[in-house]
């Protein structure tokens, strides 16, 4: 009887020791999948956060944009009138160089009503913001200025404007018409 009251204690013996092991394991398991678990969740916060930034940081860039857009559009407001308007500014430059020696008293009345009339408009546009590009005798600039004629004069400086063909102009700090002009090659 002997030997079964061993055996019994050596198969619970077992047993016990088997049972912690395989708990253990479980245990350490269960460990180990909550530490993997963790760190996913740990790199994940961290790309939830940088990305919660970068959306912030183009949220705060398209507003900027926008911002700047509405100062522009504000800025510019007459532009479209403004263009308009200019090649009225050249027929009256047109109209007012006829020389007024061969005019009768009549129609030189008439051209000093447009000579009136030019000078309120240039005002006008000038309060506006609307200035002359300033190209005669300049060094030529194609920001500013369009080359459609070039000559060859020995006693100019190379580079300079001969000649306005059609004046230029600029509506606050930007060009809405390039001047055309007769450089110096």
């Amino acid at each position: 009887m002997e030997e079964k009251t061993v055996n019994t204690e050596n198969v619970s013996a077992e047993a016990k020791n088997t049972e912690p092991k395989s708990t253990i394991k479980k245990v350490l398991s269960k460990k180990a999948s909550k530490a993997e678990e963790i760190e996913k969740l740990k790199k994940q916060n961290i790309e939830l956060n940088d990305k919660i930034l970068r959306l912030s940081a183009e949220m705060q860039n398209m507003s900027r944009r926008h911002e700047q857009e509405k100062a522009n559009i504000y800025k510019y407001d007459g532009e479209k009138l403004i263009k308009e308007i200019l090649p009225i500014i050249d027929n009256f430059e047109r109209a007012i160089s006829l020389d007024d020696t061969t005019l009768t008293d009549e129609l030189s009345k008439f051209l000093s009503g447009f000579k009136m009339i030019y000078t309120s408009l240039l005002g006008t546009l000038k309060n506006l913001g609307v200035t002359e590009i300033e190209a005669q005798g300049k060094p030529f600039d194609p920001t500013k200025m369009e080359a459609i004629m070039t000559a060859n004069i020995m006693d100019e400086e190379q580079g300079v404007v001969l000649e306005v063909m059609q004046k230029g102009y600029m509506y606050n700090d930007k060009v809405i018409r390039v001047a055309m002009v007769k450089v110096n090659e």
